[in-house]
Order: C-alpha cells, then structure tokens, then sequence
C-alpha cells in the first residue's frame, strides 16, 4: 500500500472489494461516526490488542503519551508545549495512524463530506437526488491529516477560506457555499488538522480558529457559514516564557480541552534509543561512541553556559552520530588506496577522536548564554571531554589497564588521529595485556574487525588521558600522540 509523504507522494490505491454506491455502503453495515468517535474506538482496540499506539514515539510512554491518550479519549482538542526537538511534530502526525485506513467520501467534494452526513447544500442535493445510487469514493488515512507551520504572514483565507471572486462574478451569491474558497482546516475536515508554533500566528488571525473549536462553524467575509466542521485540531508551541515572538490568546487556549507538556528524553538509555530510531548513519558508530554523543547531548542540555529556555534539540544528538559516522567514512575514503594488512580497503569505523568536528559544526543548533559570547566552541569541548570520561568510567572502571600505560613507557609514543588507519594503529600498540576484557566491555564481541579494535584501542587512549593517567598532544598535522603521564 502506498503512503504518501514529501518524497513518496504516492496516492495509495483503495482495495477493488470497497463498496461502490451508498445503496452498497448501507448494506455492509458501515455506520457514520465522527473523527472523534473514530479516534476513541480505534485507540481503545489498540489497547484491548497490545497493538503498538504510537510506534516510533520514544520516551513519552510513561509520561505523555498517557495524557494524549486521555484527551483523544476524551474528545478533547490538544496544544502541545514543549521546547524545540521534543518530538510534538512526530507525535502529532502519529496520530493519523488511529484514524480507518479507509473512509468513504462523496466524491469531488473539497470538504471530504461522508455520504451519511453531508454537509453542503450541493451535497446534500446530490445525495436526495441519487438516493441509493449515489456513486462513494475512498480517502486513504494518510490524505486525512493536514499541517501548517504558523509564520506571521499566514492570513485568515489561508486557514479558514475566502470569497471566491471569479464565483461570485459567474452570479452566485454570497449566501451560496459554493462561493467560498475554503481554506486548509475545512479542507481538512473529516480528519486531523495541526497547526505548528500557533504562538507565531498573529493573535488576529488566531480569533479566526475560535469559532472552529468551539462552535465548529466558520466565518468568511462576515458572512457565517453554518457547517458543522468533523476534525480534530492540535497544535504545537514552545512554552510562553521562551517565545517571544508572539502568544496563544487566552480564549484561544481556553478553547484546547487539553495543554500537554512535552520533554527531552528522561535518561541516557532513552536518549541512545532516540539515536539509534533516528540517526541515519553512513558508517559504523560503535556503541560506546554513541553513548559519548548521547552523555555530550545531555550536558550540553543541562549546562549552566547554555539557555535553558531554548533548549537543546534531540537533533543535536542525532545530527552528531550522523557527522561522527560520516567523519568515519570521509577517513575510509581517504585510505582507501593505502589499504590494510590482508590487502583489504579501511572499513569505515568511527572512533572517539571523530566526534572532536562536532564541537564545531553544531555549535549553531545551541543557544548560549549572553555572557558567553566566543567562547562556544570551548565550551563544547569541555562538555565532550567530560562526556568521554563518564562513558569511560562507566564501561571501564575497576579494569586493569596498566598495559596500556605501558606502551608509552621510556619515552615512546602512540599516534592516532583522523588520518591514521585501523592497522597502523594495532600495529603500534601491538598485543596489548586486557585489550580483550575491553573488547567485551565495549561489546564489541570475541572477533572484532580490525577497525573495531582501533576504536576501542583509541577509546582507552583518550579515557587514560581524560583521568590523567596519560598525556596528550596534538601535532600540527592534525595527528594526536599519546605518551608519558598526564
């Protein structure tokens, strides 16, 4: 079945085996209900099943996916708050997932009005008119979900409609229905309508969805038009104290039968999940590299230096793994002619050492502090230096690694870096006492690659140093040696 999205726009196709006419539709049982009444029936099947509610939301199940459930439950229209990359987008097209994989329409009508329950005085004609006979199409879910990003431009005709002039010029009236151009919500109507950073919407423009939630009708020109809109309306904010830029009126918000506050992930194995779900990665990222990220993601978030307001997007973690796997690839790329020992071309690998470029290439998803102006990037890296070490710490305390420090004893040196291969570096260090009980604190199983190895080998090296039980030094060249004490 296809599913229509921005690169995918397929239109989904519905089963020959659908009824046909409204004569057939009666006969097969099927009984209107509103998108409400939907929404509850199938969340409420869900539940009795097991099924998944909300597949590929992470981190609400014991928070606010149990307040979303309530408010569908109990028909409410939501708002939800949250700082930037809490998920409210993903969590609001999900609910699209809820509504009947099939709804039966009155084909041609721009309000997807149902056969049992038509809306405009057309409609209405036609189907006195047909009787049993009148011909039904089929909307798939997906076409049942409408959006818009709130910007101050967005006028009153794009949401709601306007005067269509050519029409009225044609001799229609203003008391006609089929003089109006609707708009994205009544478009919508018989689904689901969201509207993103509604704060940003001119308080003007928002008096326009009152009516819409509450009476269910809308106004155009002046002139009321009496039809009782079927759809639920949600919409996005970040909190008041942090947007600036504008507010939810306050009848506007007495109108939402539900405020939900969203979060960031909870703990660290949450925030993994979310990387892992997310992340669309060019190369292999090793687990302890990810939890590096994913500890930097969190104190970067909890840091006094950065605006608590604005928050620390989940992106950011996400857009980290992507830039430290393709960190791993662009050195693959680069080795590729040098080849390894068994002749075989760099496998792309990333190591602890590639997340040093992120300091610098997301520093603008972060809002700092005023009086932290030029410092950014030490920041960051203060922040990735201290996530290293409690991720060392944590799969590595209590290990024996004295044969490491060994290495760079009487002098001698350990090169690692951007540019420097898997088997270079294994050749360096040659067989190491405990490389293995670190490979199995890594899990990175009994017969890691070579270029697997090198991460962990880096990943020691790096932890040694943070805990001052190695020094450091990074050579002009962009090469980092590690010898003598810390």
């Amino acid at each position: 079945m296809g599913r229509v999205t921005a690169s995918n726009p397929v239109i989904p196709v519905p089963p020959a085996d659908l009824p046909g006419t409204l004569g057939a539709l009666r006969a097969a049982g099927h009984q209107y209900r509103t998108v409400k009444q939907e929404l509850r029936d199938n969340l409420l099947a869900r539940m009795r099943s097991g099924e998944a509610r909300f597949p590929g939301i992470v981190g609400y199940d014991d928070s606010v996916l149990p307040e979303v459930e309530r408010a569908l439950l109990a028909g409410h229209d939501m708002v939800l708050l949250g700082e930037r990359g809490q998920g409210k987008t993903r969590l609001i097209r999900a609910l699209g997932a809820l509504l009947d994989e099939w709804t039966p329409v009155i084909p041609g009508s721009v309000l997807n009005e149902h056969p049992l329950h038509p809306l405009t005085p057309a409609s209405r004609a036609q189907a006195a008119e047909a009787g049993d006979d009148l011909p039904i199409g089929w909307l798939h879910r997906s076409m049942r979900y409408g959006e818009k990003l709130a910007t101050p431009d967005t006028s009153v005709g794009d949401l709601i409609g306007d005067v269509d002039p050519i029409r009225i010029a044609q001799g229609r009236t203003l008391g006609d229905p089929e003089t109006i151009h609707f708009g994205l919500v009544p478009r919508t109507n018989r689904g689901i309508f969201a509207v993103n950073e509604l704060p940003d919407l001119a308080e003007r423009i928002q008096v326009a969805l009152l009516n819409v939630l509450e009476e269910r009708d809308i106004q155009v020109r002046g002139y009321q038009l009496r039809l009782p809109l079927d759809l639920l309306l949600v919409a996005s904010a970040n909190p008041d104290d942090y947007t600036n830029r504008g507010r939810i009126i306050t009848p506007l918000k007495d109108r939402f039968g539900a405020e939900i506050r969203t979060h960031y992930p909870l703990d660290l194995e949450l925030e993994l999940a979310l990387i892992r779900q997310e992340a669309d990665l060019v190369a292999a990222v090793p687990e302890h590299v990810l939890e590096v990220l994913a500890r930097f993601a969190r104190a970067v978030r909890e840091s006094p230096s950065v605006d608590p307001r604005s928050g620390v997007s989940a992106r950011f973690a996400i857009a980290a793994a992507e830039t430290v796997a393709g960190a791993a690839l662009r050195r693959a790329g680069l080795l590729a002619g040098a080849g390894t020992a068994e002749g075989r071309p760099e496998a792309a690998v990333a190591r602890v050492g590639d997340a040093v470029s992120v300091t610098s290439t997301l520093r603008g998803k972060v809002e700092f502090e005023s009086g932290e102006e030029g410092r950014e990037i030490e920041i960051l890296a203060h922040l990735l230096r201290t996530a290293t070490a409690e991720t060392f710490r944590a799969h590595l305390a209590g290990l024996d690694l004295s044969g490491f420090t060994a290495l760079v004893e009487d002098g001698a040196a350990i090169e690692t870096g951007e540019l420097v291969s898997a088997a270079e570096l294994l050749r360096q260090v040659g067989t190491v006492p405990g490389l293995a009980k670190v490979l199995d604190r890594l899990d990175l199983g009994d017969a890691p690659s070579p270029e697997e190895a090198a991460a962990a080998v880096e990943f020691v090296l790096e932890g040694l140093h943070l805990t001052r039980r190695l020094g450091k030094d990074v050579t002009d060249s962009g090469r980092t040696v590690y010898g003598g004490r810390g």
